[in-house]
C-alpha cells in the first residue's frame, strides 16, 4: 500500500469509528424517545423504524449508479449532511408527520454511508491487505456503538426532552465532524462509470444480474443478516423474554457479550479466516451458529436453572458475535472481487440493499414467531444456519481461486475481477 492509500485508509476508518459512535448515541433510545418522550405512541414509534428501511430500500438502488458515476467520497458527503441534518431535525422535531420525515433523511443518509465507504476501502486497498481493512472497518463500528451507546445512556433522560435534542445534536456533530475528516481525504484514481462505454453504464444492473457468483452471494447474504441480524432485537430476544424467562438485564448483557465477542476476537480470527477459503469460512460461521441456536434451545426449552438458562441465551449472542468477526474479513471483499472494474459501488449498494430487505423482513416473521411458537422458532432458524453452509459451499464451487482464495492467487499474479471460472465460461 502506498503511503497516500495509507493516510486516506486511516482517515475512512477513523469516520468508520465516528459515525458509528453517532449512531450509539440514539439507535438504542428511538422508539423510547418517540413513543414515550415526545407522546407520539407506539404506532409512530414502529412506523419511524419502518421508515428507516423504506428509505434505505429508495435510495440504494440509485446510490450505486451515483458511486459508479461520480466516486465515493462525493456521494459519501452528501449522505453525511443529509444524515447529520435528518437528525438534528428528529431531535427538534414535536409532531409525527416531523418525525417521519426527519427519520426518512437520517435512514436515507445512514444507508448510503455503507456502500460509499465500503468501495472508498476497495479503493484505498490491495487483494493482501483488503480482508485487514474490512476486519478493522467492523471492529471500529462494534466499538463505536458500544462506546456511543454506554455514554448516551448515561446522558438521557426520559423526563427530559432537552436531554434527547443533545442526543440527536451529538449525532449531527459526528456526522459533520466526519465531512470535515474526508473532505479532504485524496483518493486514488480508480474507474468510473463515465470512463467506459455508453452501453456498460445502461447495463450496470443487467450486468450484475447475469454475474451468477454475485447472485449466489446476494442469496446467501439475505440468508445470514436474516439468520443474525434480523433477530437480535425482535425475534431472539421476544423468545428470550417470553420462552427463557431472561430478564432485561440479561438480555442486555447478551448484547454486550455480543459486542464485547467482536471486539476482542476481531484480529485474532482474521489470523485464523485470511488465508483460507471464503465460501469455507461462511459454511463454518453456518455451523457456529447452527450451535447458537441449539444454545437458545436450551435456554428456552431445556429445564435447567434460570442461571443455566440465563448462560446459554448469553453464550448465543456471544457465538453471534463470533460468526460475525469471522464474517467481517471475508464478506466485503468477496463482494468487491466479484465487481468488475469500476464497478465495486454497484456491487456494494446491491448487497447493501440485500442487507436491509433482510433487516426489514426477519423482525417481521421472527418477533411473532419468537414470542408465539418458541420450539418451531429454534428449529427453523437451526435449520436456516445449517442452509447457510449449504448454500456457502454450493457458492465455493462457483468461484476462481482469486475469488475464494486471493492469497494463492497472488503467487502467480494472475486476478480475476468479477469473472467465472474457466471451466463454467467453457460450460
Amino acid at each position: 500500500m502506498t503511503r497516500a492509500r495509507g493516510a486516506a485508509m486511516r482517515r475512512i476508518h477513523v469516520g468508520n469509528a465516528l459515525s458509528a459512535f453517532g449512531l450509539g448515541f440514539t439507535v438504542p433510545y428511538l422508539y423510547v424517545y418517540v413513543a414515550q418522550v415526545r407522546e407520539l405512541g407506539a404506532m409512530t414509534a414502529g412506523l419511524v423504524l419502518a421508515v428507516f428501511a423504506v428509505a434505505a430500500l429508495i435510495v440504494l438502488p440509485f446510490a450505486g449508479r451515483a458511486i459508479v458515476r461520480r466516486g465515493p467520497l462525493p456521494v459519501l458527503l452528501a449522505a453525511l449532511v443529509t444524515a447529520a441534518l435528518g437528525a438534528l431535525s428528529l431531535g427538534l422535531a414535536g409532531s409525527a408527520t416531523a418525525v417521519l420525515v426527519s427519520a426518512a433523511a437520517l435512514g436515507a443518509g445512514q444507508a448510503v454511508m455503507q456502500p460509499a465507504l465500503a468501495t472508498m476501502i476497495v479503493d484505498c486497498s490491495s487483494a493482501d491487505t483488503r480482508s485487514r481493512a474490512f476486519a478493522t472497518q467492523f471492529f471500529l463500528q462494534n466499538l463505536g456503538l458500544g462506546v456511543g451507546g454506554l455514554i448516551g445512556g448515561h446522558l438521557v433522560d426520559t423526563t427530559r426532552v432537552s436531554s434527547f435534542t443533545l442526543l440527536f445534536a451529538i449525532e449531527a456533530a459526528m456526522f459533520l465532524l466526519l465531512v470535515a475528516v474526508l473532505a479532504t481525504v485524496r483518493m486514488p484514481h480508480s474507474p468510473r462509470m463515465e470512463d467506459a462505454p455508453a452501453a456498460s453504464a445502461k447495463g450496470g444492473w443487467r450486468q450484475l444480474l447475469g454475474n451468477r457468483a454475485m447472485v449466489q452471494l446476494c442469496v446467501l447474504g439475505f440468508v445470514l443478516f436474516f439468520a443474525c441480524y434480523g433477530q437480535f432485537e425482535s425475534g431472539l430476544s421476544a423468545y428470550g423474554v417470553e420462552a427463557a424467562g431472561i430478564s432485561t438485564s440479561a438480555l442486555g448483557t447478551a448484547l454486550a457479550a455480543n459486542t464485547l465477542m467482536i471486539v476482542v476476537a476481531q484480529f485474532a480470527v482474521l489470523k485464523l479466516v485470511e488465508r483460507r477459503r471464503r465460501s469455507r469460512v461462511i459454511a463454518s460461521v453456518g455451523l457456529i451458529w447452527a450451535v447458537a441456536w441449539l444454545a437458545a434451545g436450551y435456554a428456552g426449552l431445556g429445564h435447567g436453572s434460570q442461571e443455566m438458562a440465563t448462560a446459554a441465551f448469553v453464550s448465543t449472542y456471544a457465538l453471534f458475535g463470533l460468526g460475525e468477526a469471522m464474517l467481517s474479513p471475508t464478506l466485503a471483499p468477496l463482494v468487491a472481487d466479484l465487481a468488475p472494474e469500476g464497478m465495486a459501488g454497484q456491487y456494494n449498494s446491491a448487497f447493501a440493499l440485500v442487507k436491509q430487505l433482510a433487516l426489514a423482513i426477519g423482525p417481521a416473521v421472527g418477533g411473532p414467531l419468537g414470542a408465539s411458537l418458541p420450539g418451531p422458532y429454534v428449529v427453523a432458524f437451526l435449520l436456516v444456519s445449517l442452509g447457510i453452509t449449504a448454500l456457502a459451499l454450493r457458492l465455493g464451487r462457483g468461484l476462481t481461486v482469486a475469488q475464494d482464495q486471493p492469497w494463492a492467487a497472488a503467487g502467480s499474479r494472475v486476478v480475476a475481477r468479477g469473472g467465472a471460472p474457466a471451466e463454467t465460461l467453457a460450460a
